[in-house]
């Protein structure tokens, strides 16, 4: 079920392209009655994409360097090479501003040109406590009553660094490799705590992004990717039975090769934007171990406000989507000497849920001294609903900052 509202969601996110353009290219008219504000007078005509070296400029005056709307392209305006494209009013898609990036909890949002390289870098600390079933939270004391073992608490950091390059002007590779250190705290039915600790590389992704369509106020792209197993799914740390391979959530990467799939829609105005991205992995077979990770389906929606040419705000929404794990490891044990159930996460039936997130984020864009052209984010936030096929530890609040640098 994941995968076909994955492929539904991915499709909606690419309509708007549709919607705004129609296939039906208007003249251009090019008198200042068209133009929808008074023309800036001081308007500098911006560098095709990032605009690393263009003064902030009113980018609802007329673009006369962009007039092109996309007759000559052989798609029209659509995966046409020479964006961004200027619409009927000579509007053209700034890039050079600081909510021209999404807010830096979501990636793969913008694509570059011919020769572009952007480095980037992300820290991403997230907090679990307490468990829930369903809907409704339970105890310790309740999952103790099916349970030789609960989670208690989990914590998960991560450092992602990234790399995006443009080998030509309709797509843009990418690359993420990840870092990540899980710490999960127990208790035992005799009243005992004890700690697990899981660190290693994960997954590598990688990726292609398509700049769909960007033209006036419109920004459509589509990507695809892989997941390379590069992290560890042989975790392994002290327990109450001795040293163990750690459950599922205790794992850093996949064991399996993953299929990415995405879309975003992003519309812009003089000083706000609005945005929209769905995305999501479909796993291709079992790892070695003969189990797959869920699919997992992301849909995320934001409004980004400029209060100068060097710092804007956002606030997001994002629904998180995961299926249960198919297989089983069989190095994971499932049930103490005796025969009790051993702890919810060795459950590949209980790892299935779904979680709508509130956050809030900050984007600056350093257009002046010796860290010109860097762009710093942080965003943060808490769900505001969560629905879990547990017990299963609920996510408490997840903080994100980042740096950015085109060249």
């Amino acid at each position: 079920m994941i995968r076909h509202l994955l492929i539904a969601a991915v499709a909606i996110s690419l309509t708007p392209a549709l919607l705004a353009d129609a296939r039906h290219i208007e003249p251009i008219d090019t008198s200042l009655s068209s133009i929808e504000e008074p023309v800036n007078l001081n308007y500098v005509d911006p560098p095709r994409y990032l605009g690393l070296d263009t003064e902030f400029v009113d980018h609802d005056a007329p673009a006369d360097g962009h007039r092109d709307t996309g007759e000559g392209g052989p798609f029209g305006p659509f995966f046409n090479p020479n964006w961004p494209l200027a619409d009927s009013t000579g509007y053209v898609y700034n890039g050079a501003r600081p909510d021209s990036h999404a807010p830096i909890g979501v990636m793969a949002d913008h694509a570059h040109h011919k020769g572009e390289v952007m480095l980037s870098y992300r820290y991403m600390y997230m907090e679990m406590k307490g468990n829930r079933r369903g809907d409704s939270r339970v105890s310790n004391s309740n999952v103790l009553e099916d349970f030789f073992v609960t989670p208690t608490k989990m914590t998960m950091q991560m450092h992602m660094l990234g790399v995006m390059y443009a080998p030509t002007d309709w797509v843009t590779l990418m690359a993420m490799l990840p870092i990540v250190r899980k710490k999960m705290d127990h208790r035992v039915r005799n009243g005992v705590r004890f700690t697990t600790v899981g660190e290693d590389i994960g997954d590598l992704k990688l990726g292609a992004l398509f700049p769909v369509y960007v033209k006036g106020r419109h920004n459509v792209q589509f990507n695809v990717g892989l997941s390379v197993p590069t992290g560890s799914i042989d975790e392994k740390d002290m327990t109450p039975l001795g040293r163990a391979v750690l459950p599922y959530p205790m794992q850093i990467g996949s064991g399996t090769v993953d299929a990415m799939l995405g879309g975003s829609y992003v519309y812009q105005r003089s000083n706000w934007s609005w945005g929209t991205q769905a995305s999501g992995v479909i796993r291709m077979g079992r790892n070695d171990e003969d189990y797959s990770l869920g699919d997992t389906l992301n849909v995320t929606t934001w409004f980004g406000w400029n209060w100068s040419e060097w710092i804007s705000s956002s606030v997001r929404l994002n629904y998180d989507l995961w299926g249960n794990i198919d297989g089983q490891d069989d190095r994971i044990a499932r049930t103490n000497p005796i025969g009790i159930p051993l702890v919810p996460t060795a459950e590949p039936d209980r790892r299935g849920g779904q979680r709508l997130d509130l956050l809030l984020g900050v984007n600056l864009y350093i257009r002046d001294g010796f860290l010109k052209g860097h762009r710093f984010a942080i965003e943060g936030g808490m769900p505001i609903w969560q629905k879990l096929e547990g017990p299963q530890l609920e996510t408490d609040w997840i903080i994100q900052v980042g740096w950015q640098f085109a060249f």
